[in-house]
C-alpha cells in the first residue's frame, strides 16, 4: 500500500501501539491528544501474555517489562470462610508464561517514548468533537474549539469508551454504563503480607471485593507499588465519601486484616480514584476510511483484566491488516475480520461473569463460591481456565499462537 497520510485520536495503548505499528510500514502518522501533554491516566492493570507479546512486537516490552511485576497466578478467596474461589496458574500453559503487573505510566511513557522516536507527529490540546468529510470521503476531525484537522487518507479512533467519533457513527446508545465501578489506589509494596507474583483478590458475596495487585515501579528508580481496588457501586460513591475514609479502611481491614500494611499509606480520600465500568460492543469496528479499536470498539468491567491487552491486540491487528493488503478498504475488512471472533468471545464471558463478581445478587455468588473452583479438577480445566484469563482463547479449542518469532497468529474466520 503507497503511504497513508493518518490521523490516531488518543495516546493511550492502543492509540499509541498502532502508531508505532504504521510507523514501521513508514506511513505518516499524528497522533492526535485533547491534554496539552499526554499522559497516563488510572493506577495499575494486569497485561496479558498475548499483550506482552504485541509490545516485544514493537521492541519496547523488554524495557516495559523490566519496571512490571510478573504476575504468575491469579487467587480469590471468601473474605469470612477463605474458601478457594479462583486459582489460576499461568504454568498450565507452558513454562515461563506470565502476566506482567503495570502501574499505567509504565506503559504509557515506554509507548509513547518510542511514538516519538519513531517520528509520529503529536498534536496536543484539540479535543475531538466531531467529524466532516472532504471530497473522495476523507476524514476531516472537528474540534471542540472549532478548529477542523485533515483530511486524511486514514482516521483511528482510539479515545475510549466515550469517544465522540463512535458516538457520531453508531450513537451513544452503544455505550451501556454499569451500576458498578471501582476505587483504585496505588501504594508502596509491603514487605511482607502479600505475594509478589499474586494477584489476590477477597469477596464478601458479590457486592463487596477487594484486590491487590503488584504493579512493579513506575521508574527504574523508584520502589516497587500495588494496586488496591475495591468495588464499590456508582450510586454509592457519594455515600462512601460521607462515611470518611477511616470507616471504609475499618470495612476493609474486617474483610481481609493484612490489609492494614497497605492502608497506612492513604491519609487522604483524594489518593483513591474511583472508575465506573461500561458495556458495549461496536457492531462494526470500521467505516469508509476509519478504523475503532481499543475501548472505543468494545468496553466491558476489568474482570478478566482484558482492557489493555485487547486494545494491544487491535493495534496489532490493523497493523497486520494494513501491511497485507493493497487496498485500504480491503485491509479494514480483515482487520474487523480478524477480531470478530475473539473480541465477541470476551465480550460475552465479560457479560456473563461480571454479575458473579459485582451485583447485589445471593443466588450467584453462592454459585461462584461453590463451582468455579471444581472447573478446574475437570480434565483439561487448569489449562482452559489459564487460557481464558489471559486472553489466548478463540472457542472451539483454538488458542492464538505464541511462537518466538514474528506476529501471533489469527484466525480469518
Amino acid at each position: 500500500m503507497r503511504s497513508l497520510n493518518i490521523a490516531i485520536c488518543g495516546c493511550g495503548p492502543a492509540g499509541l501501539a498502532a502508531a508505532l505499528f504504521l510507523r514501521q510500514q513508514e506511513h505518516r502518522i499524528v497522533l492526535i491528544d485533547r491534554f496539552a501533554e499526554p499522559k497516563p491516566l488510572g493506577s495499575g492493570l494486569l497485561l496479558q501474555p498475548g499483550g506482552m507479546r504485541v509490545l516485544q512486537q514493537l521492541g519496547v516490552g523488554t524495557r516495559i517489562g523490566l519496571l512490571g511485576a510478573p504476575v504468575t497466578r491469579l487467587f480469590g478467596t471468601t473474605a469470612r470462610s477463605d474458601r478457594t474461589v479462583l486459582d489460576v496458574s499461568y504454568g498450565a500453559l507452558g513454562p515461563g508464561l506470565h502476566a506482567v503487573g503495570l502501574h499505567r505510566s509504565a506503559l504509557f511513557y515506554g509507548l509513547f517514548r518510542a511514538a516519538q522516536s519513531a517520528a509520529a507527529d503529536i498534536e496536543t490540546g484539540f479535543e475531538v468533537a466531531g467529524l466532516d468529510r472532504a471530497e473522495g470521503g476523507r476524514p476531516i476531525l472537528l474540534g471542540a474549539t472549532g478548529r477542523r484537522l485533515g483530511p486524511f487518507d486514514l482516521l483511528i479512533d482510539a479515545l475510549g469508551s466515550r469517544s465522540a467519533i463512535a458516538d457520531s457513527l453508531f450513537g451513544s446508545r452503544w455505550h451501556r454504563p454499569l451500576a458498578w465501578g471501582a476505587l483504585w489506589a496505588s501504594l508502596p509494596w509491603p514487605a511482607t503480607g502479600f505475594d509478589p507474583q499474586t494477584l489476590e483478590q477477597r469477596y464478601a458475596r458479590a457486592n463487596r471485593m477487594i484486590g491487590v495487585l503488584p504493579t512493579g515501579r513506575r521508574t527504574i528508580s523508584d520502589e516497587p507499588e500495588a494496586a488496591l481496588f475495591w468495588s464499590l457501586k456508582a450510586s454509592d460513591h457519594a455515600r462512601w465519601q460521607a462515611a470518611g475514609l477511616d470507616a471504609w479502611k475499618d470495612e476493609v481491614m474486617t474483610l481481609w486484616p493484612q490489609t492494614e500494611l497497605l492502608l497506612g499509606a492513604l491519609t487522604n480520600p483524594d489518593q483513591l480514584t474511583f472508575a465506573r465500568y461500561g458495556h458495549h460492543t461496536l457492531p462494526l469496528p470500521i467505516a469508509h476510511r476509519m478504523a475503532i479499536i481499543g475501548d472505543a470498539a468494545h468496553a466491558t468491567s476489568p474482570q478478566l483484566g482484558q482492557g489493555a491487552n485487547m486494545a494491544l491486540l487491535d493495534a496489532s491487528a490493523l497493523g497486520q491488516a494494513i501491511a497485507a493488503h493493497d487496498q485500504l478498504d480491503s485491509a479494514l475488512a480483515a482487520y474487523a475480520r480478524i477480531r470478530r471472533w475473539h473480541v465477541r468471545l470476551y465480550q460475552a464471558l465479560g457479560a456473563v461473569l461480571t454479575p458473579f463478581y459485582q451485583s447485589d445478587s445471593t443466588l450467584l455468588p453462592a454459585l461462584r463460591d461453590h463451582g468455579f473452583a471444581a472447573v478446574s479438577a475437570l480434565p483439561g480445566g487448569r489449562r482452559l481456565l489459564a487460557s481464558l484469563v489471559a486472553g489466548l482463547w478463540l472457542g472451539r479449542g483454538r488458542e492464538f499462537e505464541l511462537n518466538r518469532s514474528g506476529y501471533l497468529t489469527y484466525p480469518t474466520e
